[in-house]
């Protein structure tokens, strides 16, 4: 049996044309080469992973080589690796800088690569600062370290910088595909990309993972297969709690949730994972950004088309409240409701029952859409108290423009029903005049219960009784549905049927003319009035000033400041109400302008009123004093 190579010891690159995503470093060392521009102190700082040594031995073999070699040979007599995090000290130095001076027995160079240099201490640095600022013309320093802000600056000043940046999932993935393809694995490419990014950038990292997952399903590398050995959740699980969320199906989303959780997944994790697919959907929006997307051409297909679901608000709204969840975790004490908090949230973004989103309920039969005044119910022709039929809960009664002054309108009871005739041919004949009745501008009246009162009934002596007021039981909706169901979609084109158009004819609203001072007296009334129900911050801004008039209509008054305007403007309807009624004149309207001046008269002290009534007159003071009267 063969001894087994780990992945990234044996495909680890042998040219700088093998490193991935590093082609502007790898194109640069080779430029210095071929151009004899190299330094002789270079430092390579990145994230672990990323192929710092791995470079650092590329470009030792290839100064060291001129063609004529073995194309094995490696230089191992003319590379030394040294291990800063366990040779630390001054005394390792020492012996590195005895060594330097002796020159190459083969080749040309002799290479010294420092690994995690910023270990060494700051004694050993400064031993090696002389040695690393004048080397021998052939030695070559390559220092290599994963925190570059732990170096002093002398040592950086002394150095050629090379910052390696983290791989891309895109070059991660198709480098792994090369792998896979090497080694006869068939991967999907989803699997390979989640690899990819449980990486974090590191090529080192993905190809340990990818031993990894090989080892547990063979020769065939799914998604599954992956997420279930990775213990990462699978993206499916976000598109499902997206759906639910969509769908504003709240037990689901709490369901799901609890799902995961029993799968060893922690709320935090599953909140940002969420936060990421929001994400993911917000780069959806836009073909420009479509390319920020890491993920395979099977799973863009289906962000695309969620994102077609979704809007842009939502999608703000949505990441707004799983950031401000993920902020709040750690801190939270019960971290479970703050997760299952924020799910209901997200559920409810753009519906909130009947306040925000009343095109999602469906409306239904037995609802009223309004309350009709008792002058409504006079208009109702009336019914005969014998033979009646039952009336159907959509049938509709035309509203005449004139009514009789003596009528008597019954509404029918359950008891009133004939039994003869059956109740499927009574539904065929209420069934063909409502189609008649609602072609000639009808209104829908919604069926009363069996406990509705008659709104006449007449005695045995013949006299009429006082009119009774119908007791009408108004029954909530039992179901709720979405705004885009066919329901609701008939429901509401039914309701648009049965609305009542009232148009108003502004020549006959009340238009009598007044005088300021009726204007005033009322004005002061209602100030009064208001007062005395306890609403003294608007009571006092309206005492503010006294009103005037304008062009016969508009009611003017000043005010100091732009917050008691605003007080004014907030609660203005129930003025306009009182002055309208008072004045008979539906015409008036109300401007209130800002003067910042009028201020100062509504600032003085008694102190200072006083001393303004003894400027205008001095016998005041006289007059305290010989009563020794007190402000």
């Amino acid at each position: 049996m063969e001894p087994f190579i780990v992945s990234a010891r044996k495909y680890r690159p042998q040219t700088f044309k093998d490193v991935v995503g590093q082609q502007a470093i790898t194109n640069t060392l080779e430029n210095a080469i071929n151009n004899d521009h190299l330094a002789q102190a270079l430092l390579f700082c990145g994230p672990r992973g990323v192929g710092k040594t791995t470079c650092a031995r590329i470009l030792a073999k290839q100064i060291n080589s001129d063609g004529t070699e073995n194309p094995d040979e490696d230089f191992a007599f003319n590379i030394f690796e040294l291990d800063a995090a366990s040779n630390n000290g001054v005394d390792q130095i020492r012996e590195l800088t005895d060594q330097v001076r002796i020159p190459p027995q083969v080749g040309k160079y002799k290479v010294y690569i420092i690994d995690e240099v910023h270990m060494l201490s700051t004694n050993a640095f400064n031993a090696f600062l002389k040695t690393l600022e004048e080397p021998p013309s052939h030695a070559i320093f390559i220092l290599a370290t994963t925190e570059k802000h732990k170096i002093i600056p002398t040592i950086l000043s002394r150095c050629q910088i090379f910052d390696f940046k983290r791989i891309t999932v895109k070059d991660a993935a198709e480098y792994l595909k090369y792998i896979a393809e090497s080694q006869g694995i068939v991967a999907e490419e989803d699997a390979l990309h989640i690899i990819a990014q449980k990486a974090d950038g590191a090529m080192r990292d993905a190809l340990s993972i990818f031993d990894r997952v090989v080892s547990f399903s063979g020769k065939e590398l799914t998604r599954k297969a992956v997420t279930e050995n990775l213990n990462v959740l699978d993206y499916d699980t976000y598109f499902k709690v997206t759906d639910f969320i969509l769908q504003h199906n709240i037990p689901q989303t709490l369901v799901l949730f609890n799902e995961t959780l029993a799968l060893g997944f922690d709320g935090h994790h599953f909140i940002n994972g969420l936060a990421s697919h929001f994400r993911d959907l917000m780069v959806c929006q836009h073909q420009e950004t479509i390319a920020l997307l890491e993920v395979g051409e099977a799973a863009q297909k289906m962000y695309r088309d969620q994102a077609q679901r979704t809007s842009p608000s939502f999608l703000l709204k949505a990441l707004d409240l799983a950031n401000e969840c993920d902020l709040n975790y750690k801190t939270s004490k019960n971290q479970r409701l703050l997760v299952e908090l924020t799910l209901m949230k997200l559920a409810s973004i753009d519906f909130d029952g009947e306040k925000k989103n009343p095109e999602s309920v469906a409306l239904h039969n037995n609802t009223i859409d309004f309350i009709a005044p008792a002058a409504f119910y006079q208009n109702i022709p009336s019914v005969p108290k014998t033979g009646t039929k039952p009336v159907n809960p959509t049938s509709t009664v035309e509203v005449k423009e004139t009514v009789p002054e003596k009528t008597t309108t019954a509404l029918p009871s359950a008891e009133t029903t004939t039994p003869e005739k059956p109740v499927s041919e009574t539904q065929k004949e209420l069934s063909s005049k409502e189609e008649s009745q609602q072609t000639e501008g009808s209104v829908t009246l919604p069926e009363p219960e069996t406990n509705v009162a008659a709104v006449t009934q007449e005695n045995t002596t013949g006299k009429a009784q006082k009119p009774a007021t119908p007791n009408i039981n108004i029954t909530k909706p039992t179901k709720r549905v979405s705004g885009l169901s066919i329901s609701s979609l008939k429901a509401k084109k039914q309701h648009e049927l049965n609305k009542i158009e009232v148009v108003i004819d502004e020549d006959a609203l009340p238009k009598d003319p007044f005088t300021e001072e009726i204007l005033r007296q009322h004005w002061s009334d209602f100030v009064n009035q208001i007062d005395a129900k306890g609403q003294k911050i608007l009571a006092s801004n309206l005492s503010v000033d006294l009103p005037r008039l304008k062009d016969d209509v508009i009611i003017c008054i000043e005010m100091p400041n732009g917050t008691m305007k605003k007080e004014i403007e907030r609660e203005n309807f129930e003025l306009m109400e009182y002055l309208r009624v008072k004045l008979n004149n539906h015409f008036i309207q109300l401007q209130i302008t800002v003067n910042e001046k009028s201020a100062k008269k509504f600032a003085f002290t008694p102190e200072e009123k006083y001393q303004k009534l003894r400027e205008k007159n001095p016998a005041i003071d006289l007059l305290r004093k010989e009563f020794d009267l007190d402000l």
